[in-house]
């Protein structure tokens, strides 16, 4: 049977780096949660991409933008921008970077537990 569980993103279990980046991740219900932290000036094929060794971020994101602008540009051509209060699904395939000087926030329920992986 499934017992209740309260975890706080302030006390992650797992935090990884990478320059102008930072992913918090809680383990919690059987699944990963992860809150992505972007700086201004971070692009996931300048500052993942060699991480991943990928020609496109091939993790599945579902995530809410809590904070900052990010632009998507996926395989297909595809772009979208996503800001705060946004709710985004992102196949495998795809680039994305931060727009202006704000950082970007996302909580990723999907794809999160293997980001940045070293």
């Amino acid at each position: 049977m499934a017992r209740a569980e309260l975890k706080d993103m302030k006390a992650p279990d797992d935090v990884r780096t990478f320059e102008k980046g930072r992913l918090e991740l809680v383990n919690i219900g059987g699944g990963v949660v992860g809150r992505l932290t972007l700086e201004p000036g971070w692009r996931w094929s300048e500052h993942v991409k060699p991480l991943a060794k990928t020609d496109w971020c091939e993790a599945p994101h579902f995530q809410y933008h809590a904070a900052g602008r990010l632009h998507i540009v996926m395989a297909d051509g595809t772009e979208l921008d996503a800001g705060p209060g946004d709710v985004t699904a992102l196949p495998s395939g795809h680039d994305a970077w931060v727009v202006g000087d704000e950082p970007a926030v996302m909580i990723d329920w999907c794809g999160a537990s293997h980001y940045a992986e070293k």
